[in-house]
């Protein structure tokens, strides 16, 4: 596939190389537009953090965030095969299932999404989990639900998906405003990494700057939720299911590695950095989850930033300004949204395919302006 694009057709800008950012610009690309991705530095992005849960269900997200959830974790195969397709690379996608444990079978049975899950008692909690700690008396597995190794292998794997469908890409770019003319967009400012500024015409852009993205569009009522995370190595098979316990998660990877997250820090701000009060907290949460896991050694640790909404809930589609769209304010459920936000956002900016009446309705529920 030829990586280069008509010199003479605007491309498409996509404000960020997040998951999100890659994801759009892959299928815009696969649509036959021009696209060109503006990224200030690809490696804090979300996509590089989060966990890979496709957990709508474990999650117990409810109303229209479910709806949404659901849709794109049934989409996740087919789009998985696009980029595996096109890039030639593996996305790690496993259909692992994920098991949430209770301390009661009250508690359980009044799980938002109970009615997905298959009830356990403790039996067959521990057949599921074996190690689990005493307190967890009941629960239930989502065998639906599942994981993708965004950090090793999806954004990488997209990456070289969109570079084989030509998509362009600036590094080190920051984008430092959006320019405008009757609500119109016609430009953005950016700023490269020698600190050059420069204009770019731009009639078509989709703001996906995760936790950053209020600082291009303050209107947009996104802020950053610190998360501190670490990874386990474990003897491989040790632990077979996704356990989404209260407070924090462990996902096993296929090489027996276990990514536990994450902490959830609404007053951090943008503050980097690891602290003895997060790692702390995971592993008391550890403990309470799997105690034997307190033994497993530990292989790496890091960080990042959710882009939370009132809400928790994104923001897609149109925005004050006509020609910019929004796919943002994810919070915790980017990677399992990616799919469908990839999906409707290809649609909504080159118009050739109509929404249907109920993806038209589900969007809706997004608007950026509903607060």
């Amino acid at each position: 596939m030829n990586a280069t694009q008509p010199a003479s057709e605007e491309p498409v800008l996509i404000l960020g190389g997040g998951l999100m950012g890659l994801a759009i610009a892959h299928q815009l690309a696969r649509r036959g537009l021009a696209v060109t991705v503006l990224s200030r530095r690809r490696s804090e992005a979300a996509g590089f953090v989060a966990a890979g849960m496709l957990a709508p269900h474990a999650e117990g997200l409810s109303g229209s965030l479910l709806s949404l959830g659901q849709r794109s974790l049934e989409r996740v195969p087919s789009w998985v095969a696009q980029i595996e397709a096109d890039s030639g690379l593996p996305c790690g996608l496993r259909t692992t299932g994920i098991v949430v444990p209770f301390r009661s079978p009250e508690e359980r049975d009044h799980y938002p999404t109970a009615a997905f899950g298959a009830p356990l008692n403790r039996d067959q909690l521990l057949q599921e989990v074996p190690g689990l700690g005493p307190d967890w008396r009941a629960g239930l597995l989502f065998a639906q639900d599942g994981q993708i190794d965004n950090r090793r292998q999806l954004m990488r794997a997209l990456e070289s998906a969109c570079v084989d469908r030509g998509v362009l890409f600036q590094e080190g770019v920051e984008v430092q405003e959006l320019l405008r003319e009757n609500d119109q967009l016609k430009a953005v400012r950016t700023r490269n990494a020698e600190g050059r500024i420069t204009t770019q015409p731009c009639s078509k852009a989709v703001l996906c700057s995760g936790a950053w993205s209020a600082q291009l569009l303050p209107e947009l009522p996104i802020f950053p939720v610190k998360g501190q995370m670490l990874s386990l190595q474990t003897p491989r098979g040790a632990l077979r299911r996704v356990i989404f316990g209260p407070g924090i998660y462990m996902v096993p990877r296929e090489d027996g590695l276990v990514v536990v997250g994450a902490t959830s820090e609404r007053e951090a701000g943008f503050s980097e950095g690891l602290t003895p009060h997060g790692q702390t907290t995971l592993k008391e949460g550890i403990a309470a989850l799997l105690p034997e896991a307190v033994n497993w050694p530990p292989m790496e640790r890091w960080w990042g930033f959710r882009p939370c909404t009132p809400d928790e809930s994104p923001l897609l589609g149109a925005s004050p300004i006509h020609g910019l769209w929004l796919a943002c304010g994810h919070h915790r459920n980017g990677v399992l949204l990616a799919a469908i936000t990839a999906e409707l956002l290809s649609k909504l900016v080159t118009n050739t395919t109509a929404l249907s009446n109920p993806e038209q309705s589900l969007l809706d529920h997004f608007r950026w302006d509903r607060f």
